[in-house]
């Protein structure tokens, strides 16, 4: 407990240090005002991590530089906001990895069905060299990877029937996101995959033109996906990260003291959203429950994982030495 204690004390200072620091290197400097976008309301954990990233920059760049946050899809959805920053429409975002992964193929590795056992083993592999490695081949589509946030494991909800194994999903009309590895992953289990953007998915549920969707619980919770979505399964089958990524046109035109401080605070803003979703998932379970939201939490995982098999087959060698590389980190 001492070495906790002594390890979080050294930590504050040093990040008090830091701030000090950084503000001096500010003093000549033009203040610029940075739009940051992303698609989920404001109870979501995307905008806690955006909103703690603003507070940290513009603390440690003495106001200097401004993060003006703008969430609900008002500039577009994630594809969209992408290719804003790409051409400086848009500076930067926190954006799911799925749409990332059309820019850059190999970061869809990280949303193989089932491959990640915990968080921590995904953390692990996130922030080491692989999530680096990754993060920097954005540069090759002109956007820059700061840091990796998280939209966490996906569960799937329906509004027709309880799920407890891949049988029970055939037929469902399955919203997933506009990359081919989920596409490809529920139509393996059996479901009617429909890839649709999630401003889209949201009205598509209203209307009953598709039957679900998959996401972790902060999503289902923060968007009251119970009023349209009756069953919740725990099936925990892919982590999914977040990107704090902002387009080359924006970050190349910051001083290299602003681009440190950035750097520094979205992967500071990533871990304080990471620990947030962690405190809340049960009191969100325990709402979702009481709201009457069916939750089936303890489904046939072994018969979920034989049926997405193939996918590692399709997919495995696509990603070159990313999933091997994984595994081996996973295991050490």
């Amino acid at each position: 407990m001492k070495t906790f204690t002594l390890n979080t004390l050294a930590l504050g200072i040093s990040v008090a240090l830091a701030g000090t620091a950084h503000a001096a290197d500010f003093d000549d400097m033009d203040p610029i005002t940075l739009r940051l976008a992303h698609v989920v309301n404001e109870q979501d954990g995307f905008h806690m991590a955006a909103t703690k990233f603003e507070e940290l920059v513009e603390e440690r760049t003495d106001g200097k530089v401004s993060i003006e946050i703008y969430p609900n899809a008002s500039l577009g959805d994630e594809r969209t906001l992408l290719e804003g920053m790409q051409i400086g429409t848009v500076d930067m975002g926190v954006i799911t990895n799925g749409p990332v992964a059309n820019f850059v193929e190999e970061m869809a590795v990280f949303e193989l069905p089932f491959l990640f056992p915990s968080p921590e083993a995904a953390y692990s592999v996130l922030d080491g060299e692989i999530g680096q490695e990754l993060l920097d081949k954005l540069a090759d589509v002109n956007l820059k990877g700061l840091a990796y946030a998280e939209r966490g494991f996906r569960n799937l909800t329906n509004s027709e029937r309880a799920v407890n194994t891949p049988a029970d999903m055939d037929g469902l009309r399955i919203r997933v996101m506009e990359n081919p590895v989920y596409t490809d992953t529920f139509r393996a289990l059996g479901a009617n995959a429909i890839p649709m953007a999630w401003n889209e998915a949201l009205t598509a549920m209203q209307q009953g033109t598709i039957d679900g969707q998959e996401n972790p619980v902060n999503v289902v919770h923060s968007f009251k996906l119970n009023e349209t979505q009756n069953y919740m399964t725990l099936s925990r089958h892919t982590y999914a990260p977040a990107i704090f990524v902002m387009g080359l046109p924006a970050w190349n035109q910051l001083p290299q003291a602003a681009q440190a401080v950035l750097e520094e605070a979205a992967q500071e803003a990533a871990e304080y959203e990471r620990q947030l979703n962690a405190e809340m998932e049960a009191e969100q379970l325990a709402s979702l429950k009481e709201a009457g939201m069916e939750i089936v939490d303890s489904p046939d995982l072994e018969a979920f994982q034989e049926a997405v098999a193939p996918i590692y087959e399709q997919y495995g060698q696509q990603f070159g030495d990313y999933l091997p590389r994984i595994r081996e980190a996973i295991t050490e």
